[in-house]
């Protein structure tokens, strides 16, 4: 349970909501250990029928006499110890030691009778007089007594259980918000190697378990003992040794729960996996959910997700076999302890002795309502044992949890920024790919490697250059640009800006300097003017409207029914393909950015739309370096162009004018020409 300990900063600063509730806690068992008591006096009164003023005048009694003789003795084995300081020899020193010896038995005797005789003249001069004469009168007071304990220990129990789960939904809060914080400080490929579901499953699912966890360790882990714990107080009150007795077994508890402690903790981790792995077949499905459709698939994902929930099932249930094991077995051992003690009791109240086998296990011969009162304070440390071990499966499985969350607070990012970084001003030089090499990378135990994706790419960009990157699918040319915002860093080789190495540059600089605009326009659930106004957030109303204008967004604002303020849906899908690209082209514009990436940014929109977008890049490109990623050129793009490079299995092949690599470069020419192929059929069959 270490990683529980790693909440700390975030329990700290509610501590005394905590500390508030321990005392609340401690009110529970007092008025606990309170109503168990009552057995003793309803055993006095009911089965043994005697007033209570008689019997607290018979204590009064009992211990005047013990104290009295006690206090004899001890003045008597005083005058014996002075005697034999008197005539010293090696026979009187063997004498004062076993004078001593008895001086504190009975000096110790002493002090117990002068204390019950003290608490009965209490009891005498300041309950007594509230208490009826009358049996039936007592008892009907002692049954209100007990009805108002369990009110009050019911409405403690409600405040500690309140106060506990303030303190830990807002400590769950300070731990969710630093996973948030850390998984925005890892990298794309560090993320993306986790995925989705995965993410999803540490929020929500292992948060949840973690929570609970947290909540039983504040309530009923504090709250538990501490009744054990006032039963057990009674029941040394009544015989500390038959109470010894009764703890043989704890040794042997310790080491059971140990080891299925540790069962569990393993059992819960791979509980937590699975789910995953339901998360990530929910996501796959409803991310999919037009494939699905389109190819009657639902067949073959209600299969795969009865897979995996059967796979959950079956780790769900070694849990479980595992929790409905510790209940019986702590009430086994809990009976077992209990009757350590009581057997013995039994005998001594029954044969009305004060030894067992020449052992003294009472000072005093026991009556029934002690023996009962004993029997109570036990069988009372056997209900909170009971909860507890109901509770100890879901402890295990919130440790699991917090070892989940807090591994992966501490998941170290492939991507890190230099300790000595430096600043980078704005790009106004080039952008260098020096013999550049990159693979990705693969989750730990995924077996070998994956091949390289790029190999030894060497390429420069003037500022102020639009390159255009083109190649099949799986060429590398998205992977090559992705390089220059750090969404990976290469194996081999080093991309510079102006110069500086961008793994020595701070990364913030290097970020504050690009704007992306991607295949997958990526918008948020929000209005059309806060999607652009992303882009750069401390910019004017003017600055956005303006942005909006380049991008020609303002040709389809009229028709919205609420112009900017238009939300624009989950992924933006209540806009056309057109209409979001064109809100990811105002983004990119606002942050004014010295190095401009668009990644197949036209290749999903209709042919108007791609026209304004090259029409605003023609304008926007000037005085930054600009890359275009796409798999096939059109004549609106190679009218501003610089250069044309061409990737292919990972390796640039060439880079030129677009009419010098068709007669150069024969997968470039071919590339063309099915295009060029490609959108003439199209406009026959239009």
């Amino acid at each position: 349970m270490n990683h529980f300990f790693r909440v700390w900063p975030h329990f700290w600063p509610h501590r005394r909501k905590f500390f508030l509730s321990v005392a609340f806690a401690l009110l529970v068992a007092f008025f606990w250990g309170l109503n168990l008591s009552m057995s003793f006096l309803v055993v006095k009164v009911f089965l043994q029928g005697e007033n209570l003023q008689e019997y607290v005048e018979q204590e009064i009694a009992a211990a005047q006499v013990e104290s009295e003789y006690r206090g004899g003795k001890v003045r008597r084995q005083d005058e014996e110890l002075r005697a034999l300081d008197e005539r010293p020899t090696r026979r009187t020193a063997d004498e004062r030691v076993s004078l001593l010896s008895d001086r504190s038995r009975d000096e110790a005797k002493l002090n117990s009778a002068t204390k019950k005789l003290l608490f009965y003249n209490w009891l005498k001069a300041n309950v007594l007089p509230w208490v009826p004469t009358d049996n039936f009168d007592v008892f009907a007071l002692i049954l209100a007594v007990f009805l108002a304990g369990t009110i009050i220990k019911g409405v403690c129990t409600f405040v500690q259980e309140v106060l506990i789960g303030s303190v830990v939904e807002l400590t769950t809060m300070g731990v969710r918000k630093q996973c948030f914080r850390e998984v925005l400080k890892l990298d794309y490929q560090t993320l993306s190697l986790a995925g989705t579901p995965e993410l999803m499953a540490r929020f929500t699912y292992d948060m949840d378990v973690m929570a609970h966890g947290l909540r039983l360790l504040g309530g009923k882990v504090i709250r538990e003992p501490l009744k054990a714990a006032t039963c057990l107080a009674l029941a040394f009150l009544v015989s500390w040794r038959l109470t010894l007795l009764s703890l043989l077994f704890a040794p042997l508890a310790v080491i059971v729960f140990y080891r299925i402690g540790k069962t569990l903790k393993r059992a819960s981790l791979r509980l937590m996996e699975a789910m995953s792995q339901i998360y990530k077949t929910l996501e796959e499905t409803f991310d999919g959910l037009k494939i699905v459709i389109a190819f009657n698939g639902a067949s073959r994902h209600r299969r795969r997700f009865h897979h995996e929930n059967k796979r959950y099932y079956r780790k769900a249930m070694s849990i479980v076999k595992l929790d409905a094991l510790t209940s019986p077995t702590t009430e086994t051992m809990g009976l077992m302890a209990a009757l350590l003690a009581l057997l013995p009791g039994a005998y001594l109240v029954l044969r009305g002795v004060t030894d067992i086998w020449g052992m003294r296990l009472v000072a005093e011969p026991m009556d029934i309502a002690e023996l009962s009162l004993l029997y109570v304070a036990l069988a009372g440390i056997i209900d909170p044992a009971r909860k507890l071990s109901t509770t100890f499966s879901k402890l295990k499985r919130g440790a699991a949890a917090a070892d989940r969350l807090f591994g992966f607070i501490d998941r170290e990012p492939l991507v890190r920024q230099a300790a000595d970084a430096r600043r980078l001003p704005r790009h106004q030089r080039s952008i260098e790919f020096k013999n550049v090499g990159f693979r990705y990378a693969t989750k730990p135990g995924a077996g070998s490697e994956r091949p390289d994706v790029l190999d030894d790419v060497s390429l420069t960009v003037e500022f102020g250059e639009v390159i255009v990157v083109v190649g099949e699918n799986g060429s590398g040319k998205s992977t090559l640009v992705n390089l220059l915002p750090r969404y990976y860093d290469p194996h081999r080789g080093a991309v510079l800006v102006d110069g500086a190495d961008i793994r020595d540059v701070r990364l913030r600089d290097l970020r504050d300097q690009i704007g992306v605009v991607t295949q997958e326009t990526l918008l948020f659930d929000d209005t059309i003017y806060e999607n652009i106004r992303y882009g750069r957030t401390s910019a004017s109303r003017a600055e956005v409207e303006e942005a909006a204008r380049r991008a020609h967004v303002t040709q389809f604002l009229d028709i919205l029914p609420d112009g900017f303020q238009t939300h624009v849906g989950d992924k933006g899908g209540r806009l056309s393909g057109g209409q979001r690209q064109r809100v990811a082209l105002a983004r990119a514009i606002l942050r004014d950015p010295a190095i401009l990436i668009l990644d197949e940014a036209t290749s999903a929109i209709d042919a108007q739309s791609e026209r304004l977008i090259h029409q605003t890049l023609r304008e926007f490109a000037r005085g930054r370096t600009t890359f275009l990623i796409t798999h096939s050129v059109s004549q609106s793009i190679l009218d501003f162009v610089s250069r044309v490079v061409v990737m292919q299995d990972g390796r640039l092949i060439a880079a030129g004018r677009h009419q010098t690599l068709l007669e150069t470069c024969p997968p470039y020419r071919s590339l063309f020409r099915a295009q060029v192929e490609q959108s003439t059929s199209q406009t026959a069959a239009a």
